[in-house]
């Protein structure tokens, strides 16, 4: 048995699992949150056993990554509570990296070339690659003796052709400054068509999946014969499909409009369409249970909201249906695409005609592992998969440390 430690670094956030492999048991999971302010925390849950879950809540101020990670060291070893008796007991340690741009078609073995060329991408991800390179520096202190890997959600959208991923803007900006489509949840679309492949009873690479990852941050991948062939987020996280805060495709000259007409600096306009649009901008709610409670008791801009979302994914699937010709399964994952059965209803509406025939009843059900909801004579299955990008990046340990 091997134990791997899972890292998801977030600029003032470690989320963290310990996954035991080949079982692929979860032994810990937990958070450690608001780093570097003046009072942080931490949540661990432990499962020492099959019928035991012990939770450890740590509430002090915590500086920076390097104390957070001591932290939850010693809640993974503590005596009652622990799960590992030393550090000596972490085979690998994973970590989730946003942005890998054009240097990683897949995960890879951390080097200092690799953090080198990782450092080099930060104005591809500002926000998020520093975070994640700080997770990467302080565990390969405390843990130097193990292998790491980097797992990046661009990787799996790397197969995109150039007509897919090019953007028609002069292309010496692509040639100098690498401006194009990258794609992002690149490790949840990978897990879920795994899944499907398998619930099919096919290989992967002979499926052809649209996988649709629904969550406050929402994106679509169609996935030709295994490989992404094109995907609704492009350079950033903020192109393609209307999310909890931000707004999805909008028109570009849009910038100029607001800069003109109403004295936003670029800044603001970017805190605008990340943070203040989409659901929230539309109803000013983004939590989709809250929404639905609100649309239900007659709040005509909540209703508007979940009917501008589900058109817009519903315009997705189409184009996708398009793009790959042989559809063989639609795959809805995340919170809101696990969850949430008038979400998945509106979005697939209308499209009976392409073969696309939802089953009421298989869709209302609340069960929260994989399982097919289309009906029996629908030439496209319809399937809700429950993502997992922790045991993905686990998995992607195990094979990269086994080659």
């Amino acid at each position: 048995m091997m134990k791997y430690l899972i890292i998801n670094s977030g600029s003032s956030s470690i989320k963290y699992q310990v996954i035991e492999i080949p079982t692929e048991t979860v032994l810990a999971t937990g958070l450690v949150e608001r780093i570097g302010e003046g009072s942080g925390r931490l949540k661990n849950i432990a499962f020492p056993g099959s019928d035991r879950e012990l939770t450890t809540v740590i509430e002090q101020p915590i500086a920076d990554h390097s104390q957070g990670m001591m932290l939850v060291i010693a809640v993974l070893t503590d005596q009652e509570k622990g799960v590992i008796a030393d550090t000596a007991e972490i085979s690998a340690v994973g970590h989730r990296v946003v942005h890998g741009g054009e240097d990683f078609r897949r995960s890879t073995l951390i080097t200092p070339e690799v953090i080198s060329v990782l450092e080099q991408n930060i104005p591809l991800a500002p926000l998020h690659n520093p975070a994640n390179l700080d997770g990467i520096r302080v565990a390969r202190e405390m843990f130097p003796a193990v292998p790491q890997v980097a797992v990046f959600d661009t990787a799996f959208h790397q197969t995109m052709p150039r007509r897919a991923y090019l953007y028609a803007v002069p292309y010496r900006l692509y040639e100098q400054y690498r401006v194009r489509r990258y794609g992002f949840h690149g490790t949840s679309h990978r897990f879920v068509a795994g899944e499907c492949a398998r619930l099919l009873e096919k290989p992967l690479d002979a499926c052809n999946l649209i996988t649709v990852h629904l969550g406050n941050g929402c994106s679509m991948t169609a996935i030709e014969n295994g490989r992404s062939i094109d995907t609704s987020l492009g350079m950033t996280p903020l192109e393609g499909l209307v999310m909890g805060t931000r707004s999805g495709d909008v028109d570009p000259a849009l910038h100029l409009f607001l800069k003109q007409n109403i004295g936003l600096e670029l800044e603001e306009i970017d805190t605008l369409l990340n943070k203040e649009s989409g659901l929230k901008g539309l109803c000013g709610m983004n939590d989709m249970r809250d929404i639905h409670s609100a649309a239900a008791a007659g709040d005509e801009r909540a209703a508007l909201a979940l009917e501008v979302q589900t058109y817009r994914n519903r315009k997705y699937i189409g184009a996708y249906m398009a793009v790959l010709g042989r559809v063989d399964a639609i795959v809805f994952t995340a919170g809101i695409g696990e969850n949430d059965p008038v979400t998945r209803a509106e979005s697939l509406k209308g499209l009976d005609v392409f073969g696309v025939r939802l089953d009421p009843e298989k869709n209302n059900e609340h069960a929260g592992q994989a399982r097919c909801i289309s009906r029996a004579e629908s030439t496209v299955r319809i399937f809700v998969i429950p993502t997992n990008e922790e045991l993905a990046i686990a998995r992607e340990i195990a094979d990269l440390t086994s080659e």
